[in-house]
């Protein structure tokens, strides 16, 4: 079987591997010629002479067909017209002529296996089968005291500082130090732009989604960050908000400079990684493949402490770092360009998920309405849609609104669940039994979340001082009356998650650690499309009071930290509390609606009996609901109570729920409440109770 022609660049290396062996050759008979000990009886223990002579008669090309006649007398000039391949390397790396010649003496061995055995030869050492220091400067034709050339084999050098040739044994003289070209330089030289395995698993693959969009940034300041990346070794800073495509607009201005993008995951570098060395190994690919360096998340490397951004800020090559964290100029000596990315609107990431879902999605299915509330980056909503694709192929039936938003939630990092407990909601707005007004409340908070998007970026309704894009509402109202349930209601219409905070979490006895974990929960939520529920909320947000010792000052100053924390959230938040009057005055001005939650009515009492029971629980003939709905003015969430109580008293009996159940159990729940059973308020059922 006929092998491939080569390619110009292999045609290239085997022309300089020839004019390698040309030089060898010569450098074998000078040795010769000087040696006082020709006839040693221990020279050629291992490779005697006649065996050193037929390695240099055979062809680089096919090293077991002696060498044609008529070769010119190779020198460092053969084949000096750079292909491709060695031209790019030459100018990325910012190589002379000499470098280039030093690196292919090093690389020879792996590029031909007798080089191996010659250089054994050469060292007088069969054991030392690299190129040396000192025989690269002589196979060059250096000598060994040219301080210019020995400075292109030492640190500073463009060879040894972009990790084309390391040197070895460092505890050995200078010149006898063994040289290797790293097997992924090798790799490259033949045509092989596989990544290095070392760093392969840093890197992710780019998004079609990511290609060619940078929302809200206009084609010149694309072509702006572009000329920046455009210097060897340019710093950019992309400062991302939530649903913001820094990636993307990274890969736009590297493409305006006329260089790819090499997506690098922070998160990856394990807690034994070394990120100087893996910033050192990227930058070196990243020259390669002509590519700049797409580094993020920022705080995944500010976990690893400062040291570990610098040392990406200041890789030999083009570096973009993402986070949302303020740079902080000690991070790095070089100077980045800072850039706020802005979010990408809701007609963008409609246009990407309709890209994302290829096809799949049902002919009426409006991807813009379904998914308005979620502000997802564009490799998020890819991720969702395949995630969608996947649910609905797994029922037969074609992508819509529940596919779109489960495969949404799925994005949603774990960071928050361990700061607060996540609640999938399952119910809606059908289970709410609430009057008119207060329904009406609710749903204008759900339509403040899902048309935030258009009325605070595209109508610029909140400008100016720093306010975020959140939503807070205040739900109040007694114990029991539907607050915390109408939280999950507006979270299910919104196809979010719920996240109710602990405070058992948040709350600390020492100054400033409350603070601090509010500051953990705000930041975990401000990456995660859901609704944060601050239940209780009296105990955190509480009235600032007048300062009469050190304890007055410190609880002002959590109060204080909160109000402007919560201006400048993102997310959506609801605040429930059965005491608004303990509550801040300052922070009704900041909240965005408060929905009053008043006890029920008769009516209201009669449908929460009904619905509590359910519909699956056996009833016998004597329920009296209307009796019950008349008697005892408690909140639904008492009732609901009272109805599970009398549930386990008639599964107990093996029988459907009866009257005596309901007023056993009513009369369970007035004592937990701390209320007398009154013969006046139980009726003719009073006598159940003994």
């Amino acid at each position: 079987m006929s092998q491939p022609a080569p390619d110009a660049d292999t045609r290239h290396l085997l022309e300089r591997l020839a004019a390698l062996q040309a030089r060898v050759a010569e450098v074998v008979a000078r040795r010769r010629a000087r040696d006082p000990a020709p006839d040693d009886p221990f020279r050629g223990l291992y490779l005697s002479d006649d065996q050193v002579d037929r390695l240099l008669a055979e062809d680089p090309a096919s090293p077991s067909v002696p060498a044609p006649p008529g070769r010119p007398a190779a020198g460092p000039e053969v084949g000096a017209g750079r292909p491709p391949r060695l031209g790019r390397l030459e100018q990325r790396f910012g190589l002379h002529p000499l470098d280039l010649e030093m690196l292919l003496i090093v690389a020879a061995p792996d590029l031909d296996g007798r080089f191996e055995r010659l250089y054994g030869y050469l060292n007088d050492d069969v054991t030392r089968r690299r190129a040396s220091i000192g025989l690269t400067l002589e196979l060059c034709g250096r000598s060994a005291a040219d301080a210019s050339a020995r400075g292109r084999l030492s640190p500073g050098g463009p060879l040894v500082d972009g990790t084309l040739v390391l040197v070895e044994d460092p505890d050995r003289p200078f010149l006898t130090r063994s040289l290797r070209a790293p097997d992924r330089v090798t790799a490259h030289l033949l045509g092989d732009d596989r990544p290095d395995p070392a760093i392969a698993g840093l890197l992710r693959p780019g998004h079609p989604a990511d290609a060619g969009l940078a929302p809200g940034v206009p084609a010149a300041g694309v072509a702006g960050l572009g000329w920046a990346l455009g210097q060897a070794d340019a710093l950019v800073y992309l400062r991302e908000r939530q649903g913001g495509a820094g990636p993307a607009l990274a890969g736009a201005a590297l493409a305006a400079a006329g260089r790819g993008a090499l997506r690098v995951d922070a998160t990856r570098i394990g807690p034994d990684g070394d990120p100087a060395t893996d910033a050192t190994l990227l930058a070196r690919e990243a020259r390669l493949g002509h590519a700049g360096l797409v580094v993020g998340p920022l705080e995944s490397l500010l976990d690893r402490g400062p040291a570990a951004v610098r040392a990406f800020a200041e890789a030999p090559a083009p570096v973009v770092l993402l986070g949302r964290s303020t740079w902080d100029p000690g991070w790095a000596d070089a100077v980045p360009v800072v850039l706020d990315v802005p979010a990408v609107g809701a007609a963008d990431r409609a246009a990407v998920w309709r890209a994302s879902l290829d096809g799949d999605a049902s002919g009426d299915l409006d991807t813009e309405a379904a998914t308005a509330q979620f502000l997802l980056a564009p490799e998020q909503i890819a991720r969702a849609a395949r995630a969608a694709r996947l649910q609905a192929r797994l029922t037969g039936a074609p992508v819509g609104p529940a596919q779109l938003r489960a495969g949404a939630r799925a994005q949603n990092a774990s960071g928050l669940e361990r700061l607060a407990r996540r609640i999938e909601p399952r119910v809606g707005w059908a289970d709410l039994v609430l009057p008119a007004g207060t329904m009406a409340q609710l749903r204008e908070v759900a339509d403040r979340a899902r048309h935030r998007e258009r009325v605070l970026v595209q109508w610029s309704m909140r400008p100016g001082g720093g306010r975020g894009r959140g939503v807070t509402a205040l739900f109040a109202g007694d114990s029991g009356t539907g607050k915390t349930m109408s939280a999950e209601v507006i979270a299910d219409d919104l196809g979010l998650d719920l996240y109710a905070v602990d405070l058992a979490t948040v709350v600390d006895k020492y100054v400033g650690e409350t603070e601090k974990n509010l500051e953990r929960i705000f930041s975990e939520a401000g990456g995660v499309n859901g609704v944060l529920l601050f239940d209780e909320a009296d105990a955190i947000f509480g009235k600032r009071s007048e300062v009469r010792d050190a304890h007055d000052r410190y609880a002002n100053i959590e109060s204080a930290y909160l109000l402007q924390r919560m201006e400048s959230f993102d997310g959506l938040a609801i605040l429930s509390t059965n005491l608004r009057a303990n509550l801040d005055e300052a922070f009704t001005r900041r909240l965005d609606a408060i929905v009053e939650f008043p006890l029920p009515d008769e009516a209201h009492r009669r449908r929460l009996w009904e619905r509590c029971l359910g519909l699956l629980l056996p009833r016998g003939p004597d329920l009296d609901l209307d009796f019950c709905a008349t008697a005892f003015e408690l909140p639904g969430g008492n009732i609901a109570s009272i109805a599970l109580t009398a549930a386990y008293l008639a599964a107990a009996g093996d029988r459907p729920v009866a009257m005596a159940d309901l007023v056993l159990a009513t009369q369970r729940e007035y004592r937990k409440l701390g209320r007398l059973c009154l013969e006046s308020e139980f009726g003719p059922y009073y006598g159940l109770l003994s």
